[in-house]
């Protein structure tokens, strides 16, 4: 029996690296409140602002970026159902008004917001939906004096003991089965992409998905969306500059706020596009749907773009490097993808580079090969698991050493169960699978007893 097929079956027969946090304080801050209350300091039970009895059934992940501050929580009103969402942890009260979480639809999904400090009058806590979320005051006059400041994103899960007793060939095995799986589900969504839309619109959406990487995802799958490659193939010379156009780069007519080549880059985007403009208005995207902080400068959006306007450029060629179904002329197609501005700026307003840079790097590369071209060769019947297993990983993120940490805790081989992309894909299959589908913090979860009877 195939390894993903043994995976599968294991999935229906039924969880981070430590970081120091804040220096030696006295007067706790609202990030060591949090980093308590993720302990569990505070205790599991609690009665709410309202009377009713709330119980911590998950504390969830601490989420370290933009959001509510837990997510994947799990908690229980008046020993009623199971409920998962995210928790909110404010100083104040008051705070769920002051810092707009009412009218941010990503807190529509919060099941619980904690708070220190009570003001007068009372505040409630409704998401933009109008739905009312439970409120939870806390003490921290009730906590000892010490405190650890290395705190996990996640705590290990029940899972670590069987897998820290097994040897690392079945390990690799287990993270094999789950990852052959994933891929096998990857491939069958662009099977289904390419029935729907054609092999080229497939493709061009799911590379263009892949360099907006996470931040940006989305913005970049609407553009390949509403400017269809068909139709940028056809205006080919004024491709770049409808991309950037409906992105909403070239709002700005004002040329002056431009500096020596870019201003003449920017130009002839702009006489391309303007013809375009009022056609393709309400096709613009908004503002804030771009994420322009918070990434390295490499991966800013507008380079992002750029390269997204030089394979629109090169479409044919891409086309023809992938004949071979070979991983390694796939990546020397986009090692060689050149555009004589962006091989030296950052964005449209920054100083040129005094070196070239890769207009798409190793790991976005890489991460095109793992996402989108390796599942579409195994959908069109290639077999590609020999290619897979040999990308070398080159980034993480949260879910992924969230999920390292619920399965293996404190294993000293921890590390080397993340080296590869497949390997990283496989954990991250099993964190979906298990740990997010898990209300029971473990208690309820047959992971760790199917991996017992492994072999």
């Amino acid at each position: 029996m195939r390894l993903a097929d043994r995976y599968s079956e294991l999935r229906n027969s039924a969880r981070v690296r430590e970081r120091g946090l804040f220096p030696p304080q006295r007067n706790p801050s609202e990030l060591e409140l949090q980093a308590r209350w993720f302990a569990g300091d505070f205790g599991r039970r609690f009665r709410s602002v309202a009377g009713e009895e709330v119980d911590i059934v998950q504390f969830g992940t601490w989420n370290r970026e933009a959001g509510p501050d837990f997510s994947d929580a799990v908690i229980r009103v008046n020993n009623g159902d199971a409920v998962r969402g995210t928790i909110e942890f404010d100083l104040a009260d008051r705070s769920w008004e002051t810092h707009g979480h009412a009218t941010n639809p990503a807190f529509d999904d919060a099941v619980l917001h904690v708070f220190v400090e009570q003001s007068a009058r009372a505040f409630f806590t409704r998401t933009k939906s109008n739905r009312n979320v439970p409120q939870v005051r806390v003490d921290p006059a009730t906590l000892s004096e010490s405190f650890s400041a290395n705190v996990p994103l996640a705590r290990p899960g029940r899972c670590q003991a069987p897998l820290k007793d097994l040897p690392q060939e079945r390990i690799d095995r287990i993270l094999a089965a789950a990852a052959q799986f994933r891929l096998q589900r990857k491939a069958a969504r662009l099977k289904s992409i390419v029935e729907n839309h054609g092999r080229d619109a497939a493709l061009f959406q799911e590379v263009a998905a892949a360099l907006g990487y996470k931040q940006n995802k989305l913005a970049f799958t609407l553009l390949a969306q509403r400017l269809p490659l068909q139709l940028l193939r056809k205006q080919n010379e004024e491709s770049a500059a409808m991309l950037f156009g409906v992105a909403g780069f070239l709002e700005s007519a004002d040329l002056s706020v431009y500096a020596g080549e870019t201003r003449g880059y920017v130009r002839k985007l702009w006489d391309h596009w303007w013809p375009h403009r009022d056609q393709m208005q309400r096709l613009m995207l908004a503002a804030n749907l771009w994420r322009l902080s918070g990434t390295r400068p490499l991966n800013h959006p507008q380079r992002r773009l750029g390269a997204l306007a030089a394979l629109v450029a090169e479409w044919p060629a891409f086309l023809r490097s992938l004949t071979r179904k070979s991983a390694k002329t796939a990546q020397n197609f986009f090692l060689g993808l050149q555009d004589p501005f962006w091989n030296f700026h950052y964005t449209l307003t920054s100083d040129p580079s005094d070196t070239g840079m890769a207009l798409i790097g190793q790991s976005r590369i890489t991460e095109i090969l793992a996402n989108v071209l390796l599942p579409f060769f195994l959908s069109e019947g290639c077999e590609v698991w020999a290619a897979y297993e040999k990308l070398p990983a080159r980034l993480s993120n949260r879910r992924l050493e969230t999920g390292t940490a619920r399965l293996f805790g404190g294993d000293p081989r921890r590390a080397g169960f993340t080296k590869t992309v497949a390997q990283q894909q496989g954990l991250l299959q099993i964190y979906e699978d298990f740990c997010l589908q898990d209300n029971s913090d473990c208690a309820q979860c047959p992971f760790p007893e199917q991996m017992r009877k492994w072999k």
